[in-house]
């Protein structure tokens, strides 16, 4: 376990939260996830034998620190019906709630993941890195339908990972929400995680513009181009007077998390500068979010105009589908 845990939990605030397990596919983020709860003061194990997993939930009320268990496919014993039968068995020898949470992410991205890093997969000591992930996904998939929480970490960093499992831990209050702001490119797909999307197609797109092109909608001279927009101070305005009483009402009902996502078309330029002044408005109304450009550098691909499309900014969009 790590010292670097907080000691200033006492026995009765440890029993009060609910015992986590901490579950999913094979480099889907199980450890980081764990370790993200010992730094707010998670006394965590990992990889026990199910039959034991009754035994230290019961002996966790000797300990001043909320407990969480990490549960995998390489746990001795491990089934589907055995975690469904150890977390009712906790809950009935200890009076604690349990909360099941699970990491998933796509296969392709755990094959990427996998062939990165090196790692041999639990399951794939003779066959290939895509076998193993089809067996595991087949012997644990089901547990994911009777997950509390779904954590999807497909496109997810490690450092958001971090800030969503805290969060539905209930760091610092019961009713902490946090805020996620990102862009993306709707050619690519919405973002699995977005619970509010915007789409922001409809402003002038600095891709017509070939002194613009080049940059992103971190830069000013775009954003400057954006938000002089004529409809743009509009939609802004109507924008954050919808987001204002939704964030307290959100927290009211203990949600734990929220996305907030702009898409445009090559996820460069507008949906970079929304995402961008949006999460500076948060900051300022004390609703501190964290923020990323999912497709940007994707988009930094040299892309080129069909003949005879405008070079300069007309503020129409024309049929070129990779315009940001």
């Amino acid at each position: 376990m790590a010292d670097r845990i907080s000691q200033g939990e006492d026995q009765t605030t440890a029993e009060a939260k609910p015992i986590l397990l901490v579950t999913g596919m094979s480099g889907a983020g199980r450890s980081t996830a764990l370790h993200a709860l010992e730094d707010i003061g998670y006394e965590a194990v990992d990889n026990l034998p199910l039959r034991v997993l009754p035994m230290v939930a019961r002996l966790s009320k000797s300990i001043d620190r909320p407990l969480a268990i990490g549960v995998d496919v390489r746990s001795r014993g491990f089934a589907v019906e055995a975690v469904l039968k150890g977390i009712e068995k906790i809950a009935a020898r200890t009076g604690r709630q349990t909360r099941l949470i699970f990491l998933d992410c796509d296969d392709d991205v755990l094959v990427r993941r996998f062939t990165e890093t090196r790692r041999r997969h639990p399951l794939a000591a003779d066959r290939t890195v895509a076998d193993g992930i089809a067996i595991e996904r087949g012997a644990i998939g089901r547990l994911r339908d009777h997950a509390d929480d779904v954590i999807d970490t497909s496109v997810l960093p490690p450092g958001e990972l971090k800030r969503l499992v805290q969060a539905l831990a209930g760091e610092g209050s019961e009713a902490s929400l946090t805020i996620t702001v990102t862009s993306f490119s709707f050619r690519r797909g919405l973002p699995r995680e977005a619970d509010l999307v915007f789409d922001v197609r409809f402003l002038r797109n600095p891709f017509y513009d070939r002194t613009l092109r080049p940059l992103d909608g971190r830069d000013a001279p775009v954003g400057e181009y954006v938000q002089n927009d004529p409809d743009f101070p509009g939609f802004f305005q109507g924008l954050t007077a919808l987001l204002k009483p939704l964030l307290p009402r959100y927290k009211a009902e203990g949600k734990s998390y929220l996305t907030i996502a702009f898409g445009c078309t090559g996820g460069k330029h507008r949906s970079v500068y929304l995402a961008e002044r949006l999460t500076k408005w948060l900051a300022e109304q004390g609703w501190p979010a964290g923020l990323q450009h999912r497709d940007v550098e994707a988009s930094r691909k040299p892309m080129s105009l069909s003949p005879g499309t405008p070079g300069t900014a007309s503020g129409t969009r024309g049929p070129q589908e990779d315009a940001s």
